[in-house]
């Protein structure tokens, strides 16, 4: 398509994003497979099918590296591969560039003046998509190098990685970095929320900022009592360290995590003066420091080590110059995933942008409700596919992906069944529409509940594929050429009928052939 037929595309064109949902032949523990999908195993049999790389160096990350949601949508709305922060940040620390960053050397100076002890946060784990603890360390030595004292407030993860794994990523990370004290450590549960659940995140801020909480003598046996009480990693209640007092006026913070959307309620709680969501301690601190941009509001009382790089021509930025109007929805938990991050960093809405919200179930872990909010999100979709209001749809699913972080097979199998009857439903809405969708994800969980190595659950993404799917009226003949989430953006301008900006360096997975036919 050109834009000389415009008014001949598919009305609305949208991008339904099932968030975690791989592409694995093996259906050994693999909760795609084993699912009852209907309306999935319908449209995958008749509608054009590709696959899409997800993970490493097809969307910016290190080879190796499974893909995560923010780096997904990221690239899904860029329209190019984006290179992302954990490779940036290596190559920051591998040409020993860090230490002279202008905000490193101001936080250093100022807690060198006060006596200060700089209070470094952050998940420990070699999960790669929040953090890496080889930054802690090497974050910590600097430091201490400088002659700043440093105190370790280490989050476990046990979702990125295997569910009982941070043991050895506690003891390479004391090996690394020997002269760095742990004062606290804290699961990600607790620590990393970021659907405002304020008493989690209270538990983890008692124990860093007034050392209250359960009391250890040691990280490791701190971590061995958790497990011998049944909680994993990323359930670990908030633990103090013997010998930690608790955070003092002249100290500094400096947060470690290089994505945004679970580090803001934390910094939020310790440094926001507006913040409401509990009571916070009276602490003026000497410096602080992030590794990134966590938001505008952020901004404002924290220094940046890595500020975010602008994303020109974005998908959302050039339907908004046509002057088409644009929907983003999802539950809470993908929100941000589907605005800022698909925008490219981006917190501005654009002109034309209208967002729904849909809160996401109040339980502590969403094996509990597999389905979660994905009926009321299909609900609001199927009204604004009839309204005609809108050219460009994009909506994220969320289910395969918070409830295959559960490690629940059952329950995922459920995700899997629930997200199937919402797909049915936009499928005949948008038929009725004359409408067209692009199905895909922005990473694999779903489809590997088991860790073949370990025989632990997977509680992580994967280096899996995701599944392209074109679904529509008109599109008779069509094919898709595989490729990965940049071409995403392209495809969908393809498909609205407007051309791709030179930014964009993704391509048009339509089949060069079958778009000649249909112009």
């Amino acid at each position: 398509m050109t834009e000389k037929n415009i008014s001949a595309a598919p009305r609305p064109v949208m991008l339904c994003i099932l968030d975690g949902w791989g592409d694995r032949q093996d259906r050994h523990n693999n909760a795609v497979a084993l699912a009852n999908t209907p309306n999935w195993d319908r449209l995958a049999a008749h509608c054009p099918k590709a696959q899409l790389q997800a993970s490493e160096t097809f969307v910016g990350l290190p080879k190796g590296q499974m893909g995560n949601s923010e780096v997904g949508h990221m690239n899904l709305g860029a329209g190019r591969v984006v290179l992302q922060d954990l490779p940036r940040i290596d190559d920051a620390f591998e040409r020993g560039v860090v230490a002279d960053n202008p905000n490193m050397a101001a936080f250093v100076t100022k807690l060198k003046a006060t006596g200060g002890a700089a209070h470094l946060l952050g998940l420990l784990s070699p999960g790669g998509v929040h953090s890496h603890q080889d930054h802690m360390a090497k974050l910590a030595n600097l430091l201490i190098e400088a002659g700043v004292p440093v105190k370790v407030h280490a989050i476990l993860d046990g979702r990125d990685t295997a569910p009982k794994s941070a043991i050895p990523y506690l003891n390479t990370f004391m090996e690394a970095a020997p002269n760095a004290e742990i004062a606290t450590l804290s699961g990600r549960y607790y620590a990393m929320d970021r659907d405002k659940n304020w008493d989690r995140v209270e538990g983890a801020y008692r124990a860093m900022v007034q050392a209250e909480g359960l009391a250890a003598g040691d990280p490791v046996a701190a971590v061995e009592a958790s497990y011998a009480d049944g909680k994993n990693d990323e359930f670990v209640l908030p633990v103090v360290l013997d010998g930690y007092d608790g955070m003092k006026a002249g100290d500094g913070v400096i947060m470690a995590n290089f994505r945004a959307d679970r580090a803001r309620e934390i910094l939020s709680a310790l440094l926001d003066p507006a913040f409401d969501g509990f009571e916070q301690a009276d602490i003026e601190f000497a410096a602080t420091l992030g590794m990134v941009e966590y938001s505008s509001a952020h901004n404002a009382f924290l220094e940046t080590l890595f500020p975010a790089e602008q994303l020109e021509n974005t998908l959302g930025a050039v339907v908004s110059a046509k002057g088409l109007k644009q929907l983003r929805i999802a539950e809470t938990e993908k929100y941000a995933h589907v605005t800022f991050f698909f925008n490219g960093g981006e917190e501005a809405v654009f002109d034309g942008e209208e967002r729904i919200l849909v809160p996401s179930p109040k339980v502590a872990t969403y094996d509990l409700q597999p389905e979660m909010s994905a009926p009321e999100v299909t609900d609001k979709l199927v009204a604004a596919i009839e309204s005609d209001a809108f050219a460009l749809i994009v909506v994220n699913f969320a289910n395969t992906d918070m409830v295959g972080h559960t490690g629940n097979l059952e329950a995922a199998i459920k995700a899997v069944e629930a997200v199937d009857g919402c797909l049915g439903r936009l499928a005949d809405a948008l038929e009725k529409a004359g409408g067209a969708m692009l199905v895909t994800a922005d990473h694999g969980n779903a489809e590997q509940m088991i860790n073949l190595e370990t025989g632990q659950a997977h509680t992580a993404h994967t280096l899996n594929p995701v599944p392209l799917l074109l679904v529509g009226t008109g599109l008779e003949g069509m094919s898709l050429r595989s490729g990965r989430l940049a071409d995403v953006a392209p495809t969908l301008l393809d498909l609205m009928g407007l051309e791709k900006p030179a930014e964009m360096t993704g391509e048009s997975l339509v089949a060069q052939a079958q778009q000649s036919a249909a112009e």
